[in-house]
């Protein structure tokens, strides 16, 4: 039997950002993950900078595409609003060849890779715990689990379901020369293509994600390929020459329960932790995988300490920006008749404090109620 410091379950970008940092302090890391890399994973792959800044090395060779202008449609009222920055907001990327370039990373630093193993069951007995996979048993002081939006291990551990989550739908697909050029020259994103959401067009080297999402709690029964092909209409696209479609679950809200349990730490969609607004989650889960990673060195392996140092970093980064942006997010897909009588130029405001907000620029208002207040009395007296 193998015994490490910490396990880490799941190789997506939370898992292996917490294993690199683990790693890269000293501590004997492994990761188990249940496939073979590298493996697809869906998503949209739209990378964006705030991300990107959490990155410690290049990551130029697993680039699909770098896009410094973003296109927001407001279908219902027909307005188009563009943005752009001296930096790529959106970096294309394909999951696959995106997490096995730093499952190698996190392995040249001494973390071990196990593969092609489930996890089956795990015995807590307060120091350190007994994991099962499908190959072997090994023995660990902490487990990260970064085991995506159904996470397996945070039920086995024993927690219930306190998050808000969402459907989507995305298509890797194939069009015709003319369509791929038309639609290759810009990240689009469509809100209300979707009641109560949005559609997006993200290009790749030689191909497109196009997607559609709800992003409110109140709309979750809901026909999303028939949002997808009406969708493909608002884009053009009257022939596909070859598609793959994966549906798939967004956690837009934090657990209510806590993050740590029995030596457990939870990051990623396993925590909950995707952008309540766009239900972006890359960004979030390789910062909480590195702030997990960050409690348990810091704490030089203490465990209450570690879960008391996990709790305070989260509480000062992630969660005070995702509890505010839901906030924001339900006045903006489920208030639409409001929303739809802003004056336009204010469209143009949102999206660039979105951008902002991709970019690591800004962050969202602390005191969001007076914020609004401050854009109603301008927009009302302007």
């Amino acid at each position: 039997m193998r015994i490490f410091d910490v396990a880490v379950v799941g190789s997506g970008p939370s898992g292996v950002s917490a294993a690199l940092e683990l790693a890269k302090s000293g501590l004997s890391t492994v990761i188990i993950e249940k496939e073979t890399l590298p493996r697809y994973k869906t998503c949209g792959g739209g990378f964006v900078y705030r991300g990107l800044r959490n990155i410690p090395f290049d990551i130029a060779s697993v680039v699909e595409r770098e896009f410094c202008s973003t296109d927001v449609f407001f279908d219902s009222i027909g307005v188009k609003v563009t943005t752009e920055r001296n930096f790529p907001i959106i970096t294309m990327v394909m999951r696959d060849a995106f997490d096995n370039l730093i499952v190698e990373k996190a392995i040249e630093n001494g973390a071990v890779l196990l593969q092609g193993q489930a996890v089956l069951n795990i015995v807590f007995d307060g120091t350190m715990q007994t994991i099962q996979t499908s190959e072997e048993t090994i023995q660990a002081q902490f487990i990260i689990a970064a085991d995506g939006a159904l996470s397996p291990v945070a039920k086995m551990t024993g927690w219930t379901e306190t998050r808000t989550l969402i459907p989507a739908l995305e298509y890797e697909i194939e069009v015709p020369e003319a369509d791929f050029e038309r639609l290759s020259q810009t990240v689009r994103f469509d809100v209300d293509a979707v009641p109560m959401g949005y559609g997006w067009c993200f290009p790749k080297k030689n191909h497109l994600s196009i997607g559609v999402g709800v992003i409110s709690k109140k709309n979750k029964k809901i026909d999303l390929k028939a949002h997808y092909r009406r969708y493909l209409a608002t884009l053009g696209i009257t022939t596909v020459i070859k598609e793959a479609g994966f549906g798939f679950v967004i956690p837009i809200s934090p657990r209510t329960d806590g993050f740590v349990s029995k030596n457990v730490f939870l990051i990623g969609d396993a925590a909950g932790f995707a952008d309540p607004i766009v239900a972006e989650g890359i960004s979030n889960a390789i910062l909480s995988g590195i702030l997990a990673a960050k409690a348990i060195a810091e704490s030089n392996r203490d465990a209450v300490l570690a879960a008391q140092l996990y709790q305070s970093k989260l509480d000062n980064t992630i969660l005070k920006e995702v509890n505010t942006a839901a906030l924001f997010s339900k006045l903006f897909y489920e208030k639409t008749r409001i929303r739809n009588l802003v004056p336009i130029k204010y469209y143009q405001v949102f999206a660039e404090a979105l951008t902002d907000l991709f970019m690591g620029d800004r962050t969202y208002p602390e005191d969001y109620k007076a914020a609004i207040r401050r854009k109603l009395k301008s927009m009302i007296f302007s």
